[in-house]
């Protein structure tokens, strides 16, 4: 094993060699190989084996003992790579390795305040001391960091974590210094809040952040002690005492660096302000980006009541009615101008030479925030739902609302995740708020091998981070440019009015120029001809734009002599502004449109094809490409709608498989199992649910998956948490590329807060006992897509039979829940997305068929789509051949609309569209889709039929 050692290069050799021999003096053969596995598979194997020597020298008793646990290794090694400070820590106290809990879950800030009390109470100082507070916050940053590094967690659930252990400190730290004055001065009337702002208030916190806070009391009065003082003056002493007990630096170093400057009146301003005094504040005087800043704000500790009162009372400021770009702009100066000075100041702290700062570097992290707040101050005040203080939710919702496209919330939110990943990465190591690159070239490469996924792209290295970064900057850049400087971007056209006529998305497109027409005729007469006599309605300035594309290239010629080809264009450009803007990006797609008639129709075996994929470039690459093709022949060949979800829904299985093996090929090359003897196959089992489930996935379908274990193979769950993680970001990450698809885990056992891997006795004891009714219905649309197909299904059949005897006919449940659920997805969904949960919408045909086949004893579809489902059910007798009838055809309509909505914009929307001419194009490639006697009717009319008929059929069923 020395020998292969040997093999890395190391940055001092001679001192490695002494360490090597020194640490692996007198192990047996396996203890051997597993110890220097994990050296030699760390990011920075120097690291880990000057610490790995100094613990065993300082503490060689723990370190016997922890040599025969793997995993206990694997922890020691991760925080030995990636942070001195808690190396440090870890050679002071060894047993906090062992103290880490639920690691495979996010800790929640009422857990973090019971383990605060319990950690204080054994401590001889308790609250007197702030170096318990920083020795407890430490000791769990240890446990996040282990979770972090080891890729059990995404960086929304660590930030999210890091914020619910700062919430826990707050609140202790309040209630204990209230009480000690209470107990001097007597109790104040009312309360006071602490008002957490910036990340902390988003719930997005650093490793090594400020926490910006405001604290605001309730009323005027004064205490009831003997000695009483004014509420005031009361909590002035909690702020001050707070603020000071947090902030003090410790041997174990400081708890948070707290920030009071966004405070009403700054740094001028009192420690704390009343409510009506702030109330009043944010009224007359605030400033717009004082406004702005609240959007992240939110009561962390102290008497809630009182800061949700005052965020209330502000809300209708904060978020404008009307789209008033001249404010975005004068916010946007105000930004260039901090960022500017900081940037300036920075540098002179630094030297003439400082890295590359990622927060404030043009489309950095701050450009991200910046943006997503202005949009939804633009937006939020008819939007309510675009109002969310973190800023990936946030921009999730922005995207659901068609504020930002598909293509920038997937580039925004790609960019925010990876540069997250790099500050955390950067902080960790010495517990110090920097955001700033190394220049060393050593430096880099080792910053490269920490980032997650660092093995994906190859050998990692600074010369490919560097372009990483830079590929996520300049993105961010150009639709930060595009959003926040244009006056008029194109996609706030269609809220602003209803688009000019002839005009698909609010531009007024005119024919094709002059010029454009002269060349064609002398370079390409027929496919000028073509034009001429087929000229656009809405698609000309982009079919345009286009043939500009291609005038050099060798596609003109072929479409001159490809009048089918032509026309296909034509018709692509002419009703899918999306995938018009694919081919302008990447006009080799012709080849696709050129080949559609002898591919569009015919089964691919996609597994084979993307088995080959080298990397997840390319498995990417292949996808898009695919997915556009897919959709092409939808389109242009009119392919039943049913059998383009069922090709697209093998192609997502074809992805999420190549995707299994190469993830466990990724996790193999940088982190063995616990048991080196332990048999990698597919052990782990991924089961789709909703619509991949029924093999119903469209373009721009969410996936939603859960990953299950054999209970045997529980030993090993943390090797394959890490395939499922790596499975997640090679499907779900964004690139120059483009996503793979969205993948969705949170149906597993209780959510987000449950282990992203899970064993079937675990699921089965959880149905058994636990699972509400939504749960056990969502699981009756499921299917295996990757790993032991057989054995994942038999388990589902298996968890059926559980939810059949908790939810079926003879339990008398299932009407009861069905109806209750359906309710209240109406009442809460319906508004903004009629076309699924409003009344006779789609999740009414859903739920009637669900009901129907737990009535008939729990039918097990191992694949089924819904006009299938409808047949089954039809032949058990329990639907009349009427009804039957029409819910195929309704649910056929239901998937043709959404398709065609998709197909469009590139995303999924929720209602018809306002626009006279959208519905027009709409009308007409729904009606490729669905029978003749479906299209007699204009779209809305018929909707409103089909609507009126299904809800009638529910209320016959659920009555």
């Amino acid at each position: 094993m020395i020998h292969r050692l040997e093999l890395v290069e190391f940055r001092d050799p001679a001192r490695a060699r002494r360490e090597i021999t020194a640490l692996f003096d007198e192990l047996d053969s396996a203890t051997y190989a597993r110890l220097a596995s994990l050296v030699e598979l760390s990011p920075d194997a120097d690291r880990a084996l000057l610490y790995l020597g100094k613990f065993k020298e300082r503490h060689p008793g723990e370190f016997s003992r922890f040599l025969t646990s793997s995993a206990t290794l694997q922890y020691l090694a991760a925080v030995f790579s990636h942070s001195r400070f808690l190396s440090e820590e870890l050679l002071k106290s060894p047993g906090w390795i062992e103290t880490m809990e639920r690691l495979d879950q996010v800790t929640s800030a009422e857990r973090y305040a019971v383990l605060l009390r319990e950690f204080l109470d054994a401590e001889p100082n308790g609250m007197q001391e702030a170096l318990s507070l920083a020795r407890f916050r430490r000791r769990q940053i240890l446990r996040i960091l282990v979770r972090d590094v080891l890729n059990l967690g995404t960086i929304s659930e660590i930030a999210a974590e890091l914020s619910n252990l700062a919430d826990a400190i707050l609140e202790v730290s309040y209630q204990s210094i209230r009480r000690q004055l209470v107990d001097r001065h007597g109790t104040p009337r009312g309360g006071m809040a602490v008002i957490a702002l910036g990340k902390l208030g988003g719930c997005e916190l650093n490793y090594s952040s400020d926490i910006d806070l405001m604290f605001v009391y309730a009323a005027a009065g004064e205490t009831d002690g003997p000695i009483p003082i004014s509420n005031k003056e009361f909590y002035k002493k909690v702020a001050n005492q707070f603020t000071q007990l947090l902030s003090t630096h410790t041997a174990e170093g400081l708890c948070y660096r707290v920030d009071l400057r966004l405070r009403p009146d700054g740094s001028l301003g009192e420690a704390c302000i009343s409510l009506d005094g702030a109330k009043k504040y944010y009224a007359e005087r605030a400033r717009d980006w004082e406004l702005q800043m609240l959007i992240k704000a939110r009561v962390a500790a102290g008497e809630r009541e009182v800061g949700e009162e005052l965020l209330a009372a502000v809300e209708p400021r904060i978020y404008s009615t009307t789209l008033d770009f001249g404010a975005v702009e004068d916010v946007s100066v105000t930004r260039e101008r901090i960022g500017e000075k900081l940037a300036r100041k920075n540098e002179a702290r630094r030297g003439s030479k400082p890295g590359l700062d990622i927060k404030l570097a043009r489309g950095g992290i701050r450009d991200i925030e910046f943006l997503v707040q202005c949009l939804q101050r633009l937006h939020g005040g008819r939007v309510p739902w675009v109002r969310s203080g973190g800023t990936l939710l946030a921009l999730s919702r922005l995207n659901d609302k068609d504020l930002l496209s598909g293509r920038e919330h997937a580039g925004l939110a790609s960019a925010y995740r990876f540069l997250r990943y790099l500050e955390h990465r950067l902080q960790i190591e010495d517990d110090r708020q920097t955001h700033t690159l190394p220049t060393d070239p050593r430096e880099l490469d080792l910053l490269a091998r920490k980032m997650p996924g660092a093995q994906l792209g190859g050998v990692p290295s600074g010369e490919k981070l560097l372009a990483e970064v830079s590929d996520h900057l300049n993105a961010v850049q150009e639709i930060y440019a595009r959003v926040i400087h244009a006056q008029k971007p194109v996609y706030y056209a269609g809220t602003l009015a209803p688009p000019p006529p002839g005009s698909a998305t609010g531009m007024a497109f005119e024919p094709a120029s002059s010029n454009l027409i002269r060349f064609l005729d002398e370079k390409a007469p027929r496919l000028a001809a073509q034009l001429s006599q087929r000229p656009f309605r809405w698609g000309s300035q982009t079919f345009e734009a286009f043939l500009e594309k291609i005038v050099a290239g060798p596609w003109l010629p072929k479409l001159n002599d490809s009048a089918v080809a032509a026309g296909r264009l034509f018709d692509i450009f002419e009703h899918s502004p999306y995938f018009s803007d694919e081919l302008i990006r990447t006009p080799d797609l012709i080849e696709d449109v050129m080949d559609l008639e002898s591919r569009g129709r015919s089964a691919v075996a996609y597994g084979p094809l993307m088995a080959q994929a080298g990397d997840a470039a390319e498995l990417r690459r292949y996808f898009r490409r695919e997915m556009f093709r897919l959709q092409a022949a939808s389109l242009c060949l009119r392919i039943p709608v049913f059998e383009t979800l069922h090709r697209t829904s093998d192609l997502a299985d074809a992805a999420i498989a190549a995707a299994y093996h190469m993830a466990v090929q990724t996790v193999l090359e940088t982190h063995l199992p616990t048991d080196p003897l332990y048999p990698v196959r597919d052990q782990m089992m991924v089961v789709a649910l909703g619509r991949l489930g029924m093999q119903e996935f469209d373009l721009a379908s969410d996936a939603d998956l859960i990953f299950l274990l054999p209970d045997q193979d529980q030993p090993e769950h943390l090797f394959w948490t890490r395939v499922a993680n790596c499975m997640i970001d090679l499907i779900g990450a964004y690139t120059g590329g483009g996503i793979i698809f969205t993948v969705d885990p949170r149906l597993r056992p209780n959510g987000s807060a449950g282990a992203l891997v899970q064993s079937e006795g675990a699921y089965k004891d959880y149905f058994a006992r636990q699972a509400e009714a939504w749960e056990g219905i969502a699981y009756m649309k499921s299917r295996a897509v990757a790993g032991d197909l057989e054995r994942a299904t038999h388990f589902l059949n298996d968890l059926q039979e559980l939810d059949w005897r908790r939810y079926g006919q003879q339990s008398g449940r299932s009407k009861k829940d069905l109806r209750q659920m359906r309710g209240r997805l109406e009442k809460e969904q319906g508004p903004d997305n009629p076309l699924k949960a409003g009344p006779g919408g789609f999740y009414d045909i859903d739920f009637a068929l669900l009901y129907l086949r737990l009535r008939s004893a729990g039918i097990f579809f191992k694949v089924l789509n819904m006009p299938e489902r409808i047949d089954v059910i039809e032949k058990m007798g329990h639907l009349e051949r009427g009804d039957a009838e029409f819910l195929r055809d309704a649910v056929t309509f239901y998937r043709a609309v959404d398709h065609g909505l998709r197909i469009y914009s590139g995303h999924a929307e929720g209602k018809l569209p306002s626009s006279e001419t959208r519905v027009q194009i709409l009308t007409e490639i729904v009606r490729r889709w669905t029978p003749e006697h479906l299209n007699r009717l204009m779209l809305h009319d018929q909707l409103s039929q089909i609507r009126v008929r299904t809800r009638a059929i529910f209320e016959q069923l659920f009555g």
